[in-house]
Parts: structure tokens; sequence; C-alpha cells
């Protein structure tokens, strides 16, 4: 039991040195502003604009399963107007960007996994660098840069159909006043909320492309290895998202209240 126990504790501080190392050696090139323009725009393409149908259906609904259920709650203590105001501060800065990420993850990380893990096993990586070419600048960087500036623009994108959705489901369904109902939402969601998303947004992307490409960097040859990596970048990236957003949330909020 207690090999069983020291073998895994061993792969995993091992798997996390490497992804540390991959991780310098690409934020190393970002800062070098050694990227190709075309494989950014590339991949900025694959993973913004082809995910924005998932991620405005899922902030679409939502939104509007939140105001709901909160206009519920509140109405037995007649604070319909505020309805709102919940469905305002929730999105910006916990929902739209969590649900974004885990949305992208299932569909981007995936992607990538199985994408690079299949150029391991047909051994096109080998290739690159018998090339030359080294697979970090060619394959890690493009993705992480364009994951870490679509996150935010898609999260954008969410909050803003989740509070509208949120806004025609509270007026046209509920019945509750319009106008009171908007100002209390302008009322009571700051900039803040919305910095505080859109900064959880940018690690969420990197955490998502990092942990794709690392995953099918390093997966096992044949397509049961790639079947595995796919997996478990999807799993892994979902996991490290809910993990790092509680950290984040504590931090954010902390920083928040020094400037307030």
């Amino acid at each position: 039991m207690n090999f069983l126990l020291d073998s895994w504790l061993g792969d995993w501080l091992a798997g996390l040195g490497r992804i540390a190392v991959m991780t310098r050696e690409a934020f190393g090139t970002i800062f070098r502003c050694r990227i190709v323009g075309r494989d950014l725009l590339r991949q900025i393409h694959f993973i913004g604009i082809k995910s924005q149908s998932v991620v405005l259906v899922t902030g679409a609904f939502t939104g509007m399963v939140l105001a709901a259920q909160t206009y519920f709650q509140f109405h037995k203590v007649k604070m319909d107007t505020a309805t709102l105001a919940v469905v305002g501060v929730s999105m910006c800065s916990e929902l739209g960007p969590v649900l974004t990420a885990l949305m992208v993850a299932g569909r981007v990380g995936a992607a990538i996994a199985a994408e690079i893990g299949t150029m391991r096993v047909t051994e096109q990586i080998d290739a690159l660098r018998t090339l030359a070419t080294h697979p970090i600048d060619y394959l890690v960087v493009p993705r992480v840069t364009a994951a870490m500036l679509a996150l935010p623009l898609l999260t954008l994108e969410s909050i803003t159909v989740g509070i509208l959705s949120g806004y025609l489901v509270g007026v046209f369904l509920l019945g509750i006043e319009p106008t009171y109902l908007w100002q209390n939402m302008l009322k009571y969601t700051g900039d803040i909320d919305v910095t505080i998303g859109l900064i959880k947004s940018f690690v969420y992307g990197g955490i998502i492309a990092l942990v794709g490409c690392y995953k099918g960097m390093t997966c096992g040859m044949g397509a049961e290895g790639v079947g595995r990596a796919t997996t478990e970048a999807v799993v892994y990236s979902s996991i490290s998202i809910l993990m790092c957003n509680f950290f984040l949330t504590l931090a954010l909020q902390r920083v928040a209240q020094m400037f307030v």
C-alpha cells in the first residue's frame, strides 16, 4: 500500500514539474514576442469564434434560470425588483467566467489534447525537432495566447446575454417592474465585479490551453493513449478551474476591498 502511494505521489510530482517547465518555456516565448501571427489568428478563430454558440446558449439559460430561482425566493419577502441585481453580480464575478471556462474546456481542451496527441503518436512532434522547430513555440504558445485572449471576450458575451435573458424573463414572464429591476441591477453591480470576472477568465484560458497541450504532448502511444489524454485534459482542466476559482475569489475580493 505504501509503495503504491509513493509511486502515485512521485508520478504526480513529476507531472507537476513537467507542466511547470512547459509553462515557463511558453510564457518565456510569449514575453519575448516570438509568436507567429498566422498561427495565433487561426487558434483565436478556433477557440474564440467557434465556441460562441455553446457559450451564448449557456449564458442565456443560466441567466434565465438564475432569475427565475432568485425571484421565487425574493418574492416571499417582497424583494422582486432585486432579482436582476443578484443575476448581474453572479454572472459577472462567478457564473459567467466559470461556466464559460467549463464549456470551453469541454470543447477546446479535448480538441487540443487530441490534436497534439495525434501528432505525438504519428511522430510529427519528433519531425518538428529534426527541423529545428521547438514544439513549445510552434504548438503550445499560439494555443495558450489565443485562449487567454479569447476567454475574456467569450466571458463578456456570456455575462451580457445572461443579464439580458434574466431581464426578459423577469419582465415578461414574472411581471417585475422593468424600471426598478434594471435600476437595482446597475446600482448593485459595479465595475469591480466585471473586472474580477475578466481576470478569472484570463487565468482560466491559460489553464485550459496548458493542460490540453501538456496532456497531448505526454500521451501514451496508440489510439488508447490519445483517448485517455483527451479525457484527462477535460477532467483535469475542469477540476483546476473550480479549485482556482475558490482561491481567486478570496484573493480578488480582498484586493477589491482595499480599493473600495
